[in-house]
């Protein structure tokens, strides 16, 4: 399974996002998403689900009637979303998340701590300051897993 690992697009669905939410299994958005219309564009692009987070632009509906987090289970692997890492209410370890992937400061990183990967996509909307556009593949093989990050630009 193939899954796209995106946040921040703030109202700005990219075509390079578009093209590559079509060759996504699933999306996963970490928040602030800005505008309906870009979850719309990217259930109409993937054939696979959609699933987003609110974040702190998220504020009218029906964005703010988005969950703060989702724990998912993608092909044996335990993803937990959230937009902001600050705000982690849980224990990956002791839930059995494999991976943590949040969204809000637009900065991307990947780093690995007491077992648990944790991934910032970065921004796939807006460029902010100097910081690169980006996005992330999550590929899931037989309960592993893998990230790409992607650097849409630099």
């Amino acid at each position: 399974m193939q899954v796209l690992l995106l946040s921040d697009t703030h109202g700005l669905l990219r075509p390079e996002v578009l093209g590559l939410a079509r060759q996504a299994g699933a999306v996963l958005h970490a928040g602030d998403v800005g505008k309906e219309a870009v979850l719309e564009a990217l259930r109409e692009a993937t054939p696979g689900p959609v699933h987003a987070v609110r974040g702190n632009v998220d504020r009218t509906p029906p964005l703010s009637r988005l969950p703060t987090t989702l724990l998912l289970d993608l092909g044996g692997v335990w993803v937990y979303l959230l937009h902001d890492l600050q705000d982690l209410d849980l224990s990956p370890q002791v839930a059995g998340v494999s991976l943590v992937v949040s969204g809000h400061t637009h900065q991307p990183g990947l780093e690995q701590r007491g077992g648990v990967t944790f991934l910032n996509p970065g921004s796939a909307g807006p460029r902010r300051f100097r910081l690169p556009v980006a996005c992330a593949w999550l590929r899931v093989r037989s309960g592993t897993f893998e990230v790409e990050p992607v650097t849409l630009q630099p």
